[in-house]
C-alpha cells in the first residue's frame, strides 16, 4: 500500500510524526508513504480537494470550518497531539503569571497559524477578560516577537517549540503552558470521505503504525526522541531538541493513544466558535473517523 502524506508545516511539536517515519513504523504496517511538503501551514487541504495527495495531517479545525459549510467535507483520524502546545514566554519573575494579568501587559500572539490565539482568547474569555480588550501584536512572526520581550519592548511572547527552549537557554522565563487547560485536540490526519472510502485498509494501517509509535514515545527520553527526528530538525542542537520534548512530554502534550479525544474535540470547537472561526458546534461523529473500525476498502 503507498500512500501520499502531506506535512502540515515542519514543527517540532510534530515529532511524533516524523518518529513514526523514522523508526519504521508504518513500513512495519506494509505501507510506502511519500512525505510531502506543503507550502503554507493548511494547503494540505487543497491538496486533499485537488487529489494530489491522499491525507494530511493538521488541526481538526479544519473538519471542523468545512463542516460548518467553508469547504468540502473533511474527516480526521488518529489524534497524535492532544494539548495545546504554545506557551507564554516573558522576562522572569517572582510572581506566577495569572490570565487575568494579560489585561495589564502586552502580548504578541502567534501570527503564523490562527489556532494558538483562538485557544487563548477562549481562555481569557473563561477568565473574565475580554479577549479585543487585550494589546496585542498580532501580526509579527515568533522569532521578531521573542527578540522584543528580550529588549523589553514586549511583555509576553506567544511561541511553540523551539521558541520556547531557546527563550529559555537566553534567559527569559516559560511563564504559562496553555497545555495546562487539559485535552485540546490540536493535531491528526485528515482526509477527505472519498479518500477514507478509498483508502481505508492504509489508513487503519496509519492508525496502527502510530499507535506503535505512541508505545515507544512513552517511555522515550527527550534526548532519545531528539536521536530518532533529528535528521528533520538539522539546524536545531540536540540538546535544544531533547529539551523541548521532555517539556512536551512533561505536560502531556502528544496523545498515548490514537483515538480523537472528544474532551478535547469539544474545547477545540468552543474555542473556535467563540472566536469567530465558525458558526456552529461541530458534531462530532460527523468529522471523526476510526478506520480501524473496519478495514475493508
Amino acid at each position: 500500500m503507498r500512500i501520499r502524506l502531506a506535512e502540515n508545516f515542519r514543527a517540532v511539536f510534530y515529532a511524533p510524526f516524523y518518529a513514526t517515519l523514522a523508526r519504521g513504523e508504518f513500513a512495519r504496517q506494509g505501507l510506502e508513504v511519500d512525505l510531502i511538503d506543503s507550502a503554507t501551514p493548511g494547503s494540505g487541504t487543497a491538496a486533499l480537494e485537488s487529489g494530489s495527495i491522499d491525507v494530511t495531517w493538521g488541526g481538526p479545525m479544519r473538519a471542523m470550518k468545512a463542516w460548518d459549510g467553508v469547504g468540502a467535507p473533511l474527516v480526521c483520524f488518529a489524534e497524535v497531539v492532544r494539548r495545546d502546545p504554545f506557551y507564554l514566554v516573558g522576562r522572569p519573575s517572582a510572581a506566577p503569571l495569572r490570565l487575568t494579568d494579560l489585561a495589564h501587559l502586552t502580548l504578541g500572539s502567534v501570527s503564523e497559524v490562527p489556532t494558538p490565539w483562538l485557544c487563548l482568547q477562549h481562555d481569557l474569555r473563561e477568565a473574565g477578560i475580554d479577549p479585543a480588550a487585550v494589546r496585542r501584536i498580532a501580526d509579527r512572526p515568533m522569532a521578531q516577537n521573542l527578540a522584543a520581550v528580550a529588549r523589553g519592548d514586549l511583555d509576553l511572547a506567544q511561541v511553540f517549540e523551539p521558541y520556547a527552549s531557546l527563550a529559555v537557554e537566553k534567559g527569559l522565563e516559560i511563564r504559562h503552558a496553555a497545555a495546562d487547560r487539559g485535552p485540546t485536540s490540536y493535531t491528526t490526519f485528515l482526509t477527505t470521505p472519498a479518500n477514507l472510502a478509498r483508502h481505508r485498509r492504509a489508513f487503519a494501517a496509519m492508525t496502527r503504525a502510530v499507535a506503535g509509535m505512541q508505545r515507544w514515545l512513552a517511555s522515550a527520553s527527550g534526548a532519545e526522541i531528539a536521536a530518532a527526528v533529528a535528521a528533520y530538525f538539522p539546524h536545531l542542537s540536540p540538546a535544544v531538541l531533547a529539551a523541548a520534548f521532555d517539556r512536551y512530554k512533561e505536560r502531556r502534550v502528544w496523545a498515548e493513544d490514537p483515538a480523537v479525544s472528544r474532551q478535547g474535540f469539544d474545547r477545540l470547537a468552543e474555542s473556535l466558535r467563540s472566536g469567530g472561526f465558525i458558526r456552529r458546534s461541530p458534531d462530532y461523529e460527523s468529522c471523526v473517523v476510526d478506520p480501524l473500525t473496519s478495514d475493508a476498502q
